[in-house]
């Protein structure tokens, strides 16, 4: 009998650290420009597997039904705003999006920390599960004071993923026209919804962990350390970036919040959304993870097929001018989904790949001739 459960404990363990390094490990942030224009981008990672995820438009008056342990019998609902997503495996699992209000909301994973209520079917009305709550808040909500008033109402529990054979642990980042940004967290069963100031998320821990553990980090600077007199000795700095000395430099979550919160917060003058798109591709960019490095994977078999890197796509959602904009792992070229062309009045979903063809799209600028 203890060996049968050693034999258990083994396996769960295994299966527990292969979804935690091959899993989500996104980095998601928040820029406002001088103008009042709000984007907010992330960083899609997963080492495991392609998502193949697709650009998915939602019409107005869609019907949703949450899931829960027993089935799809859960809350049901209609789309109130129209929204765009980027899905992951075809599906109705959405891990980012804007809806016509502009109000953005992103799913990202949460190993270790996400526990959620109790299932109870007698409330099997009002409940909805994690791969469901992205499609909720984007159907339901224009604001994020909105957002935590409805979400009062909703209990979400965990429910096994078929794809990876676990719950999704997760937690949301949400973010509105008006440059408000919340994250919401389920901790000890209880649902914790937190004012997000400086517009950054990660993982794992949770999000006031993440707050407290940036006061080991008040020395960072973007200001040149001065040179320092020790005795008759003089010591300059080596080169630029010394008031970044310390800033850590690894993959771990609590490293990319620190990273996230000094980009972000010592960019440059930004005049208006537009800009602030082009900043946040310049500043997600240093998340991106490459295959078989830190959080990639060590699989070399068909499942990493067409795999270029553990970033599979990076979005940038314009707020305030209700644009998709994006990049994949195959192609670095931006291209956008403009969501004021849009027609919310449909009654399917409709999808599109985010590449037409998985393959870097290169100008050729070779001139004819020389001059």
């Amino acid at each position: 009998m203890v060996k049968r459960i050693f034999v258990c404990l083994t396996a769960v363990f295994i299966l527990m650290s292969i979804i935690s390094t091959q899993a989500f490990a996104c980095t998601g942030i928040r820029i406002i420009a001088k103008d009042g224009g709000v984007v907010y981008g992330r960083t899609m990672e997963w080492g495991a597997f392609d998502l193949n995820s697709n650009v998915a438009v939602v019409p107005r008056d869609y019907s949703f039904t949450g899931q829960t342990p027993d089935g799809f019998n859960g809350k049901k609902w209609k789309v109130k705003y129209g929204f765009a997503s980027i899905d992951m495996m075809g599906q109705n699992i959405f891990a980012d999006g804007m809806n016509e209000k502009g109000l953005a909301a992103g799913l990202f994973y949460h190993p270790g920390f996400a526990v959620y209520p109790d299932y109870d079917k007698t409330k099997a009305g009002s409940t909805i599960t994690a791969s469901d709550m992205v499609a909720y808040i984007l159907s339901n909500y224009s604001t994020t004071d909105e957002v935590k008033a409805g979400l009062k109402n909703v209990r979400t529990v965990a429910v096994v993923e078929k794809a990876i054979g676990i719950p999704i642990q997760a937690h949301w980042m949400v973010t509105d026209a008006s440059g408000k940004s919340i994250v919401i967290e389920y901790k000890d069963k209880q649902m914790a919804i937190y004012d997000n100031p400086l517009g950054v998320i990660t993982n794992a821990p949770d999000y006031d962990w993440h707050m407290t553990n940036m006061r080991n980090y008040v020395n960072l600077s973007p200001v040149a350390i001065p040179t320092k007199k020790i005795d008759d000795l003089n010591f300059a700095p080596l080169g630029g970036g010394s008031g970044m000395i310390g800033l850590p430099g690894d993959f771990t979550p609590p490293s990319r919040f620190v990273r996230a919160v000094a980009w972000t917060q010592t960019h440059r003058p930004l005049k208006d959304s537009g800009e602030a798109v082009y900043e946040l591709f310049r500043i997600l960019d240093n998340f991106n993870v490459p295959l078989g490095a830190s959080e990639g994977s060590n699989d070399e078999g068909k499942k990493l097929e067409h795999m270029r890197s553990s970033t599979i796509w990076t979005s940038g959602w314009d707020t305030s001018k209700k644009i998709l904009y994006y990049h994949t792992q195959n192609n670095r070229r931006v291209r956008k989904v403009d969501m004021n062309k849009v027609d919310y009045s449909g009654s399917e979903i409709v999808r599109f790949p985010l590449d037409e063809k998985k393959e870097q799209d290169v100008q050729d600028v070779t001139p004819i001739r020389a001059k």
